[in-house]
């Protein structure tokens, strides 16, 4: 896993054009089928990856959090909100909160998450790849597929079972 994790970077920079215009072609004229498709590679991935191997994103990106994760996580914690914000989160340029540090604090050192059963709502559906309106959302996709093997793993199958004219 490290050695991808190394190379995973410069194979997305070496797809970065490919993917683009695949998107931009997606975005135009998405196919019927494209929800169903996404489930179909999301799942076959998964059956081979399991992220306790890897934990990229943990590592490397923070999630953005919602009032709700926040009341959430801090109520876990027995703690009012704001103690949860004053000791994890900051708020990012886009007056969103995020983590204060990388990597986040919650992942242990055998890639477990310390608050698996109620983390945010953006580590629970990350990569993403299963949403609906996929086509929607390829901005995300091509930052994560630099950050997350299976994100790399469904985007290049999906070029291969939807190609574009």
């Amino acid at each position: 896993m490290e050695k991808i994790l190394e190379q995973l970077p410069q194979k997305a920079r070496e797809k970065k054009v490919e993917n683009r215009k695949f998107f931009a072609k997606l975005k135009k004229r998405p196919p019927k089928n494209l929800d169903y498709v996404m489930q179909e590679l999301h799942e076959a991935e998964f059956e081979r990856t399991d992220c306790l191997d890897c934990a990229n994103c943990c590592k490397t990106t923070g999630p953005l959090f919602t009032n709700a994760d926040i009341e959430r996580i801090a109520k876990s914690f027995k703690q009012k909100p704001q103690v949860f914000i004053d000791s994890y989160l900051k708020i990012d340029e886009d007056n969103d909160y995020v983590l204060q540090q990388l990597p986040c604090p919650f992942l242990g050192a055998d890639n477990y998450c310390s608050i698996y059963n109620v983390r945010p709502k953006a580590c629970r559906e990350f990569p993403h790849t299963d949403r609906k309106k996929f086509q929607q959302i390829a901005h995300l996709t091509m930052k994560n597929v630099a950050i997350c093997p299976a994100a790399f793993n469904i985007v290049e199958a999906m070029k291969e079972r939807l190609p574009q004219k």
